[in-house]
């Protein structure tokens, strides 16, 4: 189980194993109202729904998937004639709440830096409600809530429904493959955090204060996205490289690294779309193919997946990954 305390930030990971039987631990002792947050991808959470429902068969699990975007949870879980006999129940899908939310405020005019800044600028409709309402679910539902989460709606939940997200009674964390192998391509930023810090507030005291040209304003752009991808500042970091493709749109090196964090946020469509972009422009790029295939398969999109990683090796036959 993850904790935000400075005392474990010395100690090793937990391992998936280890953090599934913590879950389990804490499924199977909870009575009555509790929340506990699962970060993951839409596959792993299929998975891990199945495997729960196995291990645990003496518990009422039911799932809510949606596909759309929602802004009363409240009211759909009281309207279920099961209510007062489900235990624990895992709701899946409310990512279309926040490209609902995302789409509306894009629609407005805000920036990319806007929308990603997870600041009380603005904040989605179930978010809102959920805030409001946490009382009326702990009195109301005898039932322990397990939010299956891609990392940016966790982000959405920790910055953005505060009241909500500190009644938790656990927080799980299943890594995709993409977030597990997309990092290694960041490993060159081997800066402690206090020296990638003075790097960027340097290159941004730059992009301010100097003239520069078209050329090394994206140069800057991207050397910026990097280090902010290297400080797990994923949103900031796409924002920086949205900004150097609208210098340099045919860049296909910086399509291909704002796919990075887009797939390890979870945004795993954009983040095909991004890779797309960089193999068009440059066909035999293999690690965008490699890259692109980690991304549909998380999608559980196998077939494609296996066409993108027949596409690497026939570029790279020693690609030690493929």
């Amino acid at each position: 189980m993850l904790n935000f305390t400075d005392a474990d930030e010395d100690l090793p990971p937990a391992s998936p194993e280890e953090q599934y039987q913590d879950l389990l631990r804490a499924l199977r002792r909870r009575r009555g109202f509790g929340l506990l947050f699962v970060r993951c991808s839409p596959v792993e959470a299929e998975k891990l729904v199945k495997q729960v429902k196995q291990d645990l068969p003496q518990k009422t699990i039911e799932v809510l998937r949606f596909e759309a975007p929602i802004d009363n949870l409240y009211g759909i879980v009281q309207d279920r004639p099961d209510c007062q006999d489900i235990k624990v129940l895992f709701i899946q899908g409310l990512e279309y709440s926040f490209y609902k939310y995302e789409e509306t405020k894009r629609q407005q005019g805000w920036d990319s830096e806007a929308i990603y800044s997870y600041s009380w600028k603005g904040v989605p409709h179930i978010l809102n409600h959920l805030n409001q309402h946490r009382e009326r679910f702990r009195d109301d539902f005898k039932i322990c809530f397990v939010f299956l989460l891609r990392s940016f709606s966790l982000n959405y939940f920790i910055h953005r429904a505060p009241d909500f997200f500190d009644w938790r009674s656990g927080l799980f964390d299943f890594p995709s493959k993409s977030e597990e192998c997309q990092q290694e391509d960041f490993q060159n930023q081997s800066l402690n955090p206090e020296e990638r810090s003075k790097q960027i507030i340097a290159i941004q005291a730059r992009l301010e204060l100097e003239a520069q040209t078209p050329e090394e304003q994206a140069d800057l752009l991207v050397e910026l996205g990097m280090l902010l991808v290297a400080a797990q500042e994923y949103e900031d970091a796409i924002a920086n490289f949205d900004k150097a493709l609208e210098i340099k749109p045919d860049d296909h090196q910086v399509w291909y690294i704002r796919g990075v964090p887009l797939s390890i946020l979870g945004r795993l469509e954009a983040a095909i779309d991004s890779f797309d972009q960089a193999v068009t422009i440059k066909p035999d790029y293999h690690q965008a193919w490699y890259n692109r295939g980690i991304a549909l398969l998380d999608l559980g999109k196998n077939e494609a997946a296996i066409t993108s990683y027949d596409q690497a090796v026939k570029i790279k036959p020693d690609h030690h990954q493929a």
